[in-house]
């Protein structure tokens, strides 16, 4: 499976996560941080890292079993977004987008930005 295609479930994204926030980690850091916030016993961590690594999402390399994130959190947001436009919003980036804008009051600052993010757009 192709780097940018890579579909990661939930649990493999918080993995994932501490690598695009703290770089290059031991497995084993990665696996003492999961078990503080989400009381994740340390071989399921070891078991997602382990199915990151053979889908192409990370790279493992010695000494202390590192870990390194192979594709950018960007990708994978990309994706994410492409994959909830396709499947909630018949493929309508509109849609998607004024379900968002419908849900919250903005402040005049978010709407100036929205309004500079399409202009930069046209």
């Amino acid at each position: 499976m192709d780097k940018e295609t890579v579909k990661l479930f939930d649990s493999e994204l918080k993995v994932m996560d501490i690598l695009w926030k703290e770089g290059n980690v031991p497995a084993k850091h990665v696996a003492d941080v999961l078990t503080k916030e989400l009381g994740w016993n340390k071989n399921t961590t070891y078991t997602l890292i382990k199915r990151c690594i053979k889908k192409g999402a990370i790279e493992r390399s010695e000494p202390n079993f590192m870990c390194h994130a192979l594709i950018p959190k960007e990708k994978v947001q990309e994706a994410e977004t492409n994959e909830l436009i396709n499947k909630i919003y018949d493929g309508s980036a509109d849609k998607l987008f004024a379900a968002l804008l419908s849900r919250k009051k903005l402040s005049v600052e978010e709407i100036e930005k929205l309004k500079k993010m399409v202009a930069d757009l046209e």
